[in-house]
């Protein structure tokens, strides 16, 4: 089965930039999705793209901030954060699925999550 791995969360002042990275390793990862939890709140889609590429989505509030990319001959999916926000402190975690989509439950497998902290 797929596992995945995050990485490249981190501490950075309001403005900042970060890039996380999921690496997929143990078998075909699909369609990928970008999801984040920040204490006390539930589960929050953050962005999606499909196989190919050809097809992205994402959470209102970080379109034109956030890019959602992929390397299929890594295994690994990225999410360039830019201009961050206080409000975008949150555990971030990837998932693989078949469907792109921004419901959890399209998610089969997940990563453990990397921690982002954006200070003001």
């Amino acid at each position: 089965q797929v596992q995945l791995v995050e990485s490249g969360g981190g501490l950075v002042q309001a403005g900042g930039s970060l890039r996380l990275s999921c690496a997929a390793s143990g078998g075909a990862f699909r369609s990928m999705g970008w999801f984040r939890q920040a204490p006390g709140r539930e589960r929050e889609f953050v962005a999606a793209i499909s196989w190919s590429g050809g097809t992205t989505y994402y959470l209102d509030s970080v379109k034109g901030r956030f890019t959602i990319s992929r390397d299929n001959a890594k295994n690994t999916v990225y999410l360039q954060m830019n201009s961050l926000k206080p409000e975008d402190t949150a555990v971030y975690t990837c998932a693989t699925g078949l469907a792109t989509s921004v419901r959890p439950d399209d998610y089969g497998v997940w990563g453990q999550g990397t921690q982002v902290t954006v200070s003001s």
